[in-house]
């Protein structure tokens, strides 16, 4: 991963209005500078996102890394932080957190120009940003700006300058699919994220995959997106219970999801799994707890942050990581949400 030159010295001096040593004193904490001046320096720092590359730091300095999720409310987030602040243990790495839906568009909030810009001035490590939403802009001024940046689950396509870490989401929409299919069931519902989300849409092309090649044509009825939430799941489970010819098993895009669905068939007088199947994915530490527990996709979710935060930190050294794209496998987790369909009447 590639990034442009910094901001040098000579431009802070230029845009403060003063010489470089000036420059030079005010970065270095020496004595012998107004205030004013000392003042329009440091503001010009901030301005032209100077980032010094030597200078004297304090022996015990922290590098910080910014993990910016989109929200804070789930398990599944919490397991990514729980990996991150793994690996961040003992390498004197600073994590900070922040959400994108605590204040949306607030100016100055995470990944705002301002935002990145005092980041850079800071020197801080760089961004881990989690299943969230970049824009062209964004990606722009980080690069520019030579913050590194690594991304989890991410939304929406990467191309190969953005390191990625994330799950075989396809692979495990086959796998939950292919466990219905071979308890018996043959109409399955889908009850899926945003339609715009890469890991959603790479697990409904592994649910319509393993129904083609047991030779099933999906039902459009039976197959829904909305959001990795419980009342989406909730709303979806309705609506498929609540077709003509209703689904027997439902595979659902998250473990939150799935409890929705579940809540679903309670509500209807249906019983799981005797009435109805449920699969989740990602396999949160609420999947267990639950009743019945819930069958579902592991993702190795604390992994990904432990990756996630090597590889920032390999960016950080100028090294090249091993693969712009980690996908780590997924695997199917049988607990007590799934078995055969009942018989017809």
């Amino acid at each position: 991963m590639s990034f442009p030159a910094r901001p040098t010295l000579e431009q802070v001096a230029r845009a403060a209005g003063v010489s470089k040593a000036t420059a030079s004193k005010v970065l270095n904490h020496r004595p012998g500078v107004s205030s004013g001046t000392r003042r329009r320096v440091e503001e010009a720092i901030g301005r032209v996102a100077y980032v010094p590359s030597t200078g004297p730091r304090k022996a015990n300095a922290l590098k910080e890394v910014h993990v910016v999720f989109n929200t804070v409310v789930n398990m599944y987030v919490m397991q990514v932080l729980e990996g991150v602040l793994q690996a961040a243990s003992g390498r004197g790495v600073e994590v900070l957190v922040d959400s994108l839906a605590l204040e949306p568009g607030a100016s100055g909030g995470p990944l705002s120009e301002e935002w990145i810009r005092h980041l850079a001035s800071r020197r801080r490590t760089g961004v881990i940003l989690v299943t969230a939403e970049l824009t062209a802009q964004q990606r722009s001024l980080l690069k520019e700006l030579g913050i590194a940046l690594v991304v989890v689950d991410p939304i929406d396509p990467l191309d190969q300058e953005i390191p990625s870490v994330g799950a075989t989401n396809f692979t495990g929409g086959v796998q939950a699919t292919s466990h219905l299919l071979n308890l018996g069931h043959r109409r399955i519902g889908f009850a899926g994220g945003p339609r715009l989300s890469t890991a959603s849409s790479e697990r409904l092309q592994g649910f319509l995959s393993a129904l083609r090649a047991s030779g099933i044509t999906a039902d459009p009825a039976l197959i829904i997106e909305s959001r990795f939430t419980f009342s989406a799941g909730l709303e979806m489970g309705i609506q498929l219970l609540s077709a003509p010819e209703p689904p027997t098993a439902v595979f659902a895009g998250s473990d939150r999801s799935a409890m929705g669905v579940v809540e679903a068939a309670r509500r209807r007088g249906l019983r799981v799994p005797q009435d109805l199947s449920v699969v989740g994915f990602d396999d949160t530490y609420t999947a267990m707890p639950v009743a019945p527990a819930l069958t579902t996709i592991r993702q190795p979710i604390p992994e990904m942050g432990r990756v996630a935060l090597r590889t920032l930190l390999q960016l950080d050294r100028g090294e090249r990581p091993d693969s712009p794209h980690v996908l780590l496998s997924t695997q199917l987790v049988e607990r007590e949400s799934t078995a055969a369909p009942p018989s017809p009447n």
